[in-house]
């Protein structure tokens, strides 16, 4: 494999340029640019060990790389990032000519067996909203903030990012920052739509006047670097002080109603997600219309939602089906008393 020398002079230069192409250029997260960064530094210190430098890495090399995370015991999934994470630099190193060809191009991971998202039931997403029913600023927050994960499908992301500009009550939309700041327009019910008024018109106003008047320079500054988009007057959802509400607060809210509703499984804000997109198919809404309310670029990512739907309704024709039998069963055993 011919290659050129590495500008920097080492392999660390090169993944330093790679992860500011992936933050400035494909706009991706701190924490999945992170994971990139971590995958490629546990595939260098396994080169290193076996001597192997990595411009002169073959189809091979890479192969025994994998079968050693097999041996390890290396969950699948995470065997299955790693190979992507790699194959994605070195194709990267290839266009910047760095290397001339791409020896890993097409080089697949551990096949992982399908698994379907868990979703709650209508039932389940009742009463989790309907946890979140006092009066208190907070209280009507969180209502607001249920409402509008489960009605628009939205990531964690996606909810603390919203801001007051990005909602239309009117016309019940909101405008939301995806994946690589692709924005999409998201439609949001009646229910949804009055939680967030009544947030915005009893709620938000307190909240807002508890941020401090004059906060240190560098407080200020972290606050304005965690705004997604917007300082914190302009956040849609407020915390105690004020501020933006942050991802991890917003997991705890769903989590501590998820509990006071008692529903035992593990609720998380995706969980909602995966629920919304779950039960719009359950009532007859198109997979391409479902894609596009998550914001996926791929049509595959929301197959998954589809598989769901045909075990649930598979579920229901089993539990039919069991039902009409235990009915056949009684009928013949009264009809043997009778005779």
């Amino acid at each position: 494999m011919a290659a050129h020398a590495p500008p920097g002079g080492d392999i660390d230069a090169l993944i330093g340029r790679y992860l500011t192409y992936l933050t400035a250029e494909r706009n991706l997260s701190r924490f999945t640019t992170r994971n990139y960064a971590s995958d490629l530094r546990q595939f260098f210190e396994h080169l290193e060990g076996t001597g192997v430098s990595p411009l002169s890495v073959t189809r091979v090399g890479f192969r025994a790389y994998l079968a050693a995370l097999i041996e390890a015991r290396v969950a699948p999934g995470s065997i299955s990032r790693r190979t992507s994470s790699v194959r994605s630099f070195y194709r990267w190193l290839r266009l910047e000519g760095v290397m001339q060809d791409d020896q890993l191009a097409n080089v697949r991971g551990a096949r992982q067996p399908r698994r379907l998202p868990h979703v709650l039931s209508l039932d389940d997403i009742t009463a989790l909203i309907a946890a979140a029913d006092g009066d208190a600023p907070a209280d009507m927050r969180d209502r607001a903030l249920l409402e509008l994960l489960y009605a628009c499908g939205l990531r964690v992301s996606e909810v603390h990012g919203l801001n007051i500009g990005s909602i239309d009550l009117e016309q019940r939309t909101a405008l939301v920052c995806g994946k690589g700041n692709k924005e999409r327009l998201v439609l949001m019910g009646e229910p949804a739509r009055r939680a967030v008024d009544r947030y915005l018109r009893a709620a938000r106003p307190q909240l807002i006047r508890a941020r401090p008047r004059r906060q240190p320079a560098s407080e200020d500054r972290a606050a304005r670097a965690s705004s997604a988009g917007g300082t914190a007057s302009e956040a849609l959802f407020l915390n105690r002080s004020g501020g933006r509400l942050s991802q991890r607060r917003i997991q705890l809210i769903v989590r501590a109603y998820a509990l006071a509703a008692g529903i035992d499984a593990r609720v998380h804000p995706h969980l909602l997600r995966h629920t919304f997109a779950t039960h719009l198919l359950d009532g007859g809404a198109e997979l391409r219309v479902v894609q596009e309310l998550l914001g996926h670029a791929n049509p595959n990512t929301t197959q998954i939602y589809l598989h769901v739907t045909e075990e649930r309704q598979r579920a229901v024709v089993e539990q039919s089906l069991d039902g009409m039998a235990e009915v056949e069963r009684a009928r013949r055993a009264l009809d043997r008393e009778r005779r």
